[in-house]
């Protein structure tokens, strides 16, 4: 059913952070006024400006059809926050976000609710320093707040099913601790309460076994740190530390060894204040990232793998790695006092 399909694909695109992209990306349209610069993340933040169209959003292709990717398009407003620049790109993928149609397609029109969405939304408009209460019409706080069950956990409210995760579980902690109120004491406790055996966190709930999972995990000690759980996140913190390989990396569920997954437990490392292994991390995604010898369209970009640079997969790899560069974490992530322009990597 296609309107199935596409809201399972505006869930995973949104919420599923972790995941790499696999489809066709648009084609560009030129972003802001570039300016050279020597500074890795920058560069990478100034490459994932020029990839998006319009200059204001990033769209996949499903079957022939373009579909606007929210998700991917939030994560990038991270990255360029999270690196302070290429805001006025920032500006307008905020504005895009809020256009009706936009808005309604990917957190829900109210009697479908998507909660991951909504939290990831609300968090981004509080990283741009704007009013998630009254974003596009829509008070984005108040929605999530009613999607929380009486157990803590936030679940989504729709006809084709409940994607809620740990992601969204974190997500909606996350912003919910940047608001005046503060985030639920049931949901950081439903959170800590899903931990594994081994210290880690899985991505999935309600499965016949415990699988902890890098990117679940390192999302979940970013939520946990913001809503003063230190004990809870120490064993998370100590397993994503002995996850870590000799050059730094991390692998996902599938044992691939990626720039998605070692840019998200960079920034858990970096938050929680481990700063051997986050540089680790962060050196290893300098690794992946297209320098002056490589194409000077490409140059900047965050390959997903040591296979390569890969425009089908680079620019979620860019986006997720560029805040595990800079080390800054989402719960204090801002936008202020950044850049206009999307820079370039100088080169001779």
């Amino acid at each position: 059913m296609a309107v199935h399909r596409h809201r399972a694909r505006t869930l995973l695109a949104g919420v599923l952070t972790a995941l790499a992209l696999s489809t066709t990306l648009i084609a560009a349209a030129p972003a802001a006024a570039s300016a050279p610069t020597v500074n890795r993340p920058d560069a990478a933040a100034g490459w994932l400006a020029r990839q998006l169209v319009d200059g204001e959003r990033f769209e996949v292709v499903f079957d022939g059809v373009a579909y606007p990717d929210q998700g991917l398009t939030i994560d990038a407003i991270l990255a360029f926050a999270a690196a302070k620049a290429s805001g006025t790109n920032a500006g307008k993928a905020t504005a895009w976000l809020a256009r009706p149609e936009i808005l309604t397609g990917y957190i829900g029109d109210g009697t479908e609710a998507y909660a991951g969405a909504t939290a990831k939304l609300a968090l981004a408009v509080q990283v741009r320093g704007g009013s998630p209460a009254a974003f596009g019409g829509v008070d984005l706080i108040t929605r999530l707040r009613g999607l929380q069950a009486p157990s803590g956990r936030f679940n989504d409210r729709s006809a084709f099913g409940d994607y809620s995760n740990q992601f969204t579980q974190a997500f909606a902690l996350l912003a919910l601790s940047r608001t005046p109120a503060g985030a639920p004491a049931t949901g950081a406790t439903y959170l800590a309460g899903t931990r594994c055996a081994d210290g880690g966190y899985p991505l999935y709930y309600d499965q016949p076994a415990c699988v902890s999972d890098v990117d679940a995990t390192a999302l979940a000690v970013q939520a946990l740190l913001a809503v003063h759980r230190p004990a809870d996140a120490a064993p998370a913190i100590a397993w994503l530390v002995s996850r870590q390989a000799g050059d730094g990396s991390y692998t996902d569920g599938a044992g691939v060894v990626n720039a998605n997954s070692t840019g998200l437990a960079a920034q858990a490392l970096a938050v929680a204040g481990r700063p051997v292994a986050w540089l680790k991390a962060r050196g290893f995604l300098l690794t992946l990232q297209v320098r002056c010898t490589g194409p000077a369209a490409d140059r900047g970009a965050i390959a997903y793998t040591p296979a390569g640079f890969d425009p089908a997969t680079a620019v979620r790899a860019t986006a997720q790695a560029v805040p595990g560069l800079t080390g800054q974490g989402l719960a204090a992530l801002t936008s202020a006092g950044s850049k206009a322009a999307a820079p370039v990597l100088a080169c001779p």
